[in-house]
């Protein structure tokens, strides 16, 4: 269990920085893998655990087809799409029975639904499928790797461009390792429904059955999720991502030799994660804080409580380290609305502050009249004179 300190600060009370958890497990060695580069990422707080070469830039193969989806997930989303729409399979994006890349097999001038199309990108890798969906969307396939570049740009995505919606081999098309899990972390956030779709084993088209090339959707009832990649440029990568619990994991393995190398070392990588982390909840959202007096009001106090859930990550060993301090306002003031930020609620380990959380008003406070509020600023007025 956690204590609580309720230490009621003022705002102008300089906080220390948050604490990385790198530095918090300096006395850990990363795993050793041979690869290209990775990443393990905490996908509650963002937090790097682990990494080799992240921010390098480098051929993502099918890895692409995160943003490819995360766009089409977006636009389902906010109405821009509908599932049952239909996709019309150009010949520009038709893979003509090719065997060389990954498709999904529409044949050109016939169509798919959105939803089909978005399976068989996640389930299939199909490139046919991605590029339509690009000319569906944007037009043509560049157009479409603008939209991918814009919203790299908004995730923090500074180590990436994209050229081409699919991840085939093109000059100047690269992503890093610590990119790809940014990307991951916002798709499983914000993809509702549809993120469902990255834990299917198996997609069925036009009578061609394909498996997800993600082998441990198989092996582990804790991955759920995302994609794999592989040319002769990047060789074989994967995206995976692992709940246990309240902690979900996800990890960016990058040019690895096989297709079971891959597979292996995503799993090394996790459980490594697993076995030294922990998400602890320190409060649960909506936990009441305390009561904070109320400047100018017609209530002399309002009801604090927590915005969200404040949760730590933390090393195992460190679990019942935890304590939490509230931090107020200096001067919370009517008029004040349910929702309105009014402080800070910190998690604290030895000293440092790891995490931290908005205390919020739980109720509206009105304004008192101007008799009352100019009592009250006199009253002030004489306790500031002590």
């Amino acid at each position: 269990m956690t204590t609580t300190k309720r230490l009621l600060t003022l705002a102008s009370t300089v906080i220390l920085p948050l604490l990385s958890t790198q530095s918090i497990a300096a006395e850990i060695t990363p795993p050793k893998l041979d690869n290209t580069a990775y990443v393990l990422m905490d996908f509650n707080t963002g937090e790097i655990l682990a990494e080799k070469n992240a921010d390098a830039p480098l051929p993502p193969a099918s890895l692409t087809k995160l943003m490819t989806s995360y766009l089409i997930e977006d636009k389902l989303t906010n109405g821009e799409l509908k599932e049952e729409d239909p996709v019309v399979m150009s010949k520009n994006a038709w893979c003509g029975g090719s065997g060389s890349q990954s498709c999904m097999y529409v044949e050109v001038n016939q169509s798919a639904s959105v939803l089909d199309m978005l399976k068989g990108i996640v389930i299939q890798s199909g490139n046919d499928a991605a590029v339509a969906m690009a000319e569906h969307i944007a037009g043509d396939e560049a157009s479409f790797a603008n939209m991918m570049n814009e919203k790299a740009k908004q995730l923090g995505m500074n180590n990436t461009h994209f050229v081409n919606s699919t991840g085939m081999p093109a000059k100047g098309h690269e992503a890093s390792a610590r990119d790809l899990a940014i990307l991951a972390r916002s798709i499983i956030a914000k993809g509702g429904k549809y993120y469902d779709i990255y834990s299917e084993k198996e997609f069925t088209f036009n009578g061609i059955k394909q498996g997800n090339r993600n082998t441990l959707l198989l092996s582990d009832p804790t991955v759920d999720g995302l994609k794999t990649g592989h040319t002769n440029a990047a060789g074989y990568c994967l995206v995976a991502s692992s709940k246990k619990g309240d902690m979900r994991l996800i990890s960016v393995i990058m040019g690895t030799k096989s297709m079971q190398q891959r597979a292996d070392q995503s799993r090394s990588l996790l459980k490594w994660g697993f076995g030294h982390f922990s998400t602890v909840n320190a409060a649960p959202k909506g936990q009441f804080v305390t009561r904070a007096p109320v400047w100018g009001g017609k209530e002399k106090d309002v009801e604090v409580v927590t915005a969200d859930d404040l949760n730590v990550l933390t090393l195992k060993s460190q679990n019942d380290k935890i304590s939490t301090i509230i931090n107020l306002d200096e001067t919370v003031e009517a008029p004040i609305l349910k929702g309105q930020p009014v402080g800070k609620m910190m998690a604290v380990v030895n000293g440092k502050t790891v995490a931290s959380v908005d205390v919020i008003a739980n109720q509206d406070v009105e304004q008192a009249n101007i008799i009352s509020r100019s009592f009250q600023n006199l009253w002030r007025w004489i306790k500031g004179l002590f």
